[in-house]
């Protein structure tokens, strides 16, 4: 008996794993919007913000600050807001390097 419900389970799990692939779209270059550009000069500060928390990000010292600015703005080179993109990227760069500048303060001593 336990041998026929195993196999009647094995044969309801492999037709529902062939009908869980009938609903998806197929993928077409066409369907797939163009990259909006976004100026050269939001460009090269995204480029340099991205150097930036990667440096700071392999000595472990990344403020999460600049990591979520860094996201914004390469959400907003996907859309194409180069204003964003400066601001955002600007802000990133800025907490990497505070977060390197962190590195040099004195450590705190408490008594002798």
């Amino acid at each position: 008996m336990s041998k026929v419900l195993l196999v009647l389970t094995s044969v309801a799990l492999l037709a529902l794993s062939g009908c869980a692939d009938m609903n998806a779209k197929p993928s077409s270059s066409e369907s797939t919007p163009a990259k909006a550009a976004i100026s050269a000069e939001a460009q090269a500060a995204l480029a340099a913000a991205q150097a930036d928390v990667k440096t700071v990000k392999a000595r472990n010292d990344l403020w999460t600050t600049a990591e979520s600015a860094l996201k914004a703005a390469e959400a907003a080179a996907g859309k194409g807001d180069s204003a964003t993109v400066l601001k955002e990227a600007k802000r990133a760069s800025d907490q990497a390097q505070k977060g390197m500048a962190q590195l040099n303060y004195p450590m705190l001593k408490i008594g002798d």
